[in-house]
């Protein structure tokens, strides 16, 4: 049952690979409410005086497990959801949106350095599996302007030309946090052709329509704990296979969330800029 259960997966998958997908209005109007109340709830957390880190204001079970998986080496990554002012579910017609929290500690390295070093986006393409290419197109202050040309891949493999801006806030010694923002995103067809080329937005596949992540970094005695929250926006997906579909694809943000820490720490040493 298992292997039928797969082969279905990719017989689905393969069908609505070559399928357009519509972003209608209603559905961004959907996306930019969630990011509003997802907004509105991490300002209100970086001005509580009661915590900084993501961490902080989780339940205190979810918060112990998730502090020993990163104190022991690991990546912590839990399924987020906002919810709205009467504590319901935003509802996005036609689409789907993927909110993920990762976390991992820098053991041993300072917080400048880590911000140093995840700023370097000229070298992105160095460290991070997911990016092909990338560049600072402009610095205004603690404002970066980023192009990142993006690969994802799971039974598909899709690419993207995307824009970002960047905003950092240092928020005390040992403390800041950023907001990026995808201000483009284009899904690229025929890659590697003589006719390469850009797909509307709204008239492709639908795989990714919205990304922003939002970071904390903190110092602490054993190094820099770094957090990671993603939300991002996807078609939605026919009933008839959404039982079958919707994990495979919610697991996607979720995997490159993991693959963009992972290399925070796993390039970073005490030798860079140890903590005194």
């Amino acid at each position: 049952m298992i292997w039928r259960a797969g082969l279905s997966l990719v017989f689905v998958v393969i069908t609505i690979r070559g399928a357009s997908a519509e972003l209608s209005a209603t559905t961004v109007r959907a996306w930019e409410s969630y990011v509003a109340f997802t907004e509105a709830r991490i300002d209100s957390e970086l001005a509580d005086a009661k915590g900084f880190r993501m961490m902080d204001f989780m339940d205190p079970s979810e918060r112990a497990e998730c502090q020993e998986l990163v104190s022991s080496g690991g990546v912590c990554v839990l399924k987020r959801e906002t919810l709205d002012d009467e504590g319901k579910t935003v509802p996005v017609p036609d689409g789907m949106i993927h909110h993920w929290y990762g976390a991992i500690l820098v053991p041993d390295v300072g917080v400048a350095r880590v911000l140093e070093f995840v700023q370097s986006y000229d070298d992105s393409a160095s460290f991070y599996p997911e990016v092909e290419s990338s560049r600072l197109l402009a610095r205004r202050g603690d404002v970066f302007d980023i192009f990142l040309r993006l690969k994802r891949k799971k039974i598909l493999t899709i690419h993207y030309n995307t824009n970002h801006e960047v905003t950092y806030r240092t928020h005390s010694e040992g403390r800041a946090s950023s907001r990026s923002l995808a201000t483009r995103i284009r899904e690229i067809s025929n890659v590697g052709e003589p006719n390469e080329s850009e797909k509307p937005l709204g008239d492709d596949r639908g795989f990714l329509w919205g990304l922003n992540s939002y970071w904390r970094f903190e110092q602490t005695p054993e190094g820099t704990l770094v957090e990671c929250e993603t939300i991002s926006l996807s078609r939605d997906v026919p009933a008839a296979a959404r039982w079958l579909v919707r994990s495979y694809i919610d697991s996607v943000p979720r995997e490159s969330l993991q693959s963009t820490l992972e290399p925070i720490r796993d390039n970073l040493s005490p030798h860079d800029s140890p903590i005194r």
